[in-house]
């Protein structure tokens, strides 16, 4: 009996916040799952889904190092015998810096950390996505309406990915490999708002939004699982917006 997963992904930025619920999520859906981290070992979210009959490894990279990048697909490929989903999740503000004030290095880390990062995980996965291939990367609001205070670099880079989203769609659409965007307004619950955005900032967006509240992981998560999944192949080159109304109030 042949007791190779139909499907496979690597989710970067797995372990943690929207990573973590978005590798819970499609690991439920039948997906065998290779967890990106750097600094938060998946221990606990491998044996988690394990446990429910699942299929995951932590795979340990740096998502600005190519040479990194590259040996995590190459396990996921190894250990699952092939690749259909990536997700490129792993990204962050670093700090909020304003424009004066930044440094040439700072500027630098964050386009790596949230534009270079996907494009070298989307061309190490190119060579193993076949027909039914998908990509989702995740951007922000942040790309469409510039940030909050500090978050220019930040900003440039999500509406940098945005563009490599759609240059992508239109290279593999041939192949048969769609390539999708998620921008997700203000989600509690994540160490990004936790970490950057004051309990004032965070009432203010909550008060923006149509919905009335904070998004939560989940709500991510089940849109890239539908993404993901065989029933979005004529879904491509799109960039979904998650905010809960923020976005035209």
């Amino acid at each position: 009996m042949d007791l190779r997963p139909s499907r496979v992904a690597l989710v970067t930025g797995g372990a943690v916040g929207l990573g973590r619920a978005i590798s819970m999520r499609i690991a439920a859906d039948g997906v065998a799952v290779a967890i990106g981290y750097h600094s938060h070992a998946p221990d606990d979210l491998v044996e988690a889904i394990t446990s429910q009959g699942g299929l995951a490894i932590g795979v340990r990279m740096d998502v600005t190092d190519r040479e990194q990048v590259d040996a995590a697909i190459s396990t996921a490929v190894e250990r699952f015998g092939r690749l259909d989903i990536l997700v490129n999740n792993a990204g962050g503000l670093l700090a909020r810096v304003t424009i004066d004030a930044m440094t040439d290095d700072h500027w630098d880390r964050v386009l790596e950390l949230n534009l270079t990062s996907a494009f070298y995980g989307t061309r190490a996965a190119v060579a193993h996505l076949g027909p039914g291939g998908r990509i989702v990367n995740l951007t922000s609001l942040a790309a469409e309406n510039g940030g909050g205070p500090g978050a220019a670099a930040y900003a440039a880079a999500k509406a940098g990915l945005i563009g490599l989203t759609r240059a992508a769609a239109k290279e593999l659409g041939p192949r048969g490999v769609t390539v999708n965007a998620i921008a997700p307004g203000f989600i509690g619950d994540t160490p990004f708002h936790a970490t950057f955005s004051s309990i004032d900032a965070q009432r203010a967006m909550v008060a923006q939004a149509a919905m009335g509240r904070a998004g939560e992981p989940t709500d991510i998560a089940a849109l890239v699982s539908y993404l993901a999944s065989p029933g979005a192949g004529f879904l491509t080159g799109v960039v979904v917006d998650v905010n809960g109304g923020s976005y035209f109030t």
